[in-house]
């Protein structure tokens, strides 16, 4: 059986560099996918693309679906996706996952939110429970999902904020990265199902 670790490990493959601009393309592989670069992640809050079927994202070429770690926390539950065998039997995407971590909720559900300094408490929009969402559940939610790629927690301020609020959110995103880092180095990036 092959190592967890190198099953999930990143490589990213230099392929050509324009000799005018920074541009260039390349070739991101992980876990037995590859994902060539730059590239469009269709939008799959919830495991799948609406109005897509999975062979038809591959017809179009897309290599990556963005599912949302929040979100699929709520329902299905990260529980029953990993039952299930992890994101891509669930949604029946050979491709690969990248999950958000769940910050973005941050600035969309503002009104059902309150910032602490270890992470944030939600009111669920679907059912009024409490979810408190911390760097490390975060990191442990897309574990459990058996995401390719994830993201560090972080708190999206909205633009519209002043310079004290962007400078909090800053400093916060950045103690939050650091969190996720150390619980990365401790668990690893996934889990067995993905």
């Amino acid at each position: 059986m092959q190592n967890l670790a190198d099953l999930h490990r990143l490589e990213f493959t230099l392929q050509r560099r324009s000799s005018t601009s920074d541009a260039r393309v390349g070739q991101l592989r992980i876990g037995g996918r590859i994902i060539d670069t730059p590239c469009f992640m269709p939008v799959g809050t919830q495991a799948a693309v609406k109005g897509l079927r999975p062979d038809a994202l591959e017809d179009l070429g897309y290599g990556l679906i963005l599912a949302n770690t929040y979100h699929l926390h709520l329902r299905p539950g990260e529980t029953l996706i990993a039952r299930a065998g992890g994101l891509h039997a669930f949604a029946g995407w050979p491709g690969a996952f990248l999950t958000d971590s769940g910050g973005y909720q941050v600035f969309s559900l503002a009104s059902l939110r309150r910032i602490e300094v270890d992470g944030i408490r939600f009111r669920s929009h679907i059912d009024g429970a409490e979810i408190f969402l911390t760097p490390e559940r975060a990191m442990a939610i897309q574990r459990d999902l058996g995401a390719d790629i994830v993201m560090a927690f972080d708190q999206c301020a909205p633009h519209s904020c002043g310079r004290d609020e962007a400078e909090a959110a800053l400093e916060r995103t950045h103690r939050w990265a650091e969190r996720c880092a150390a619980d990365h180095d401790r668990h690893g990036a996934v889990s067995s199902s993905g």
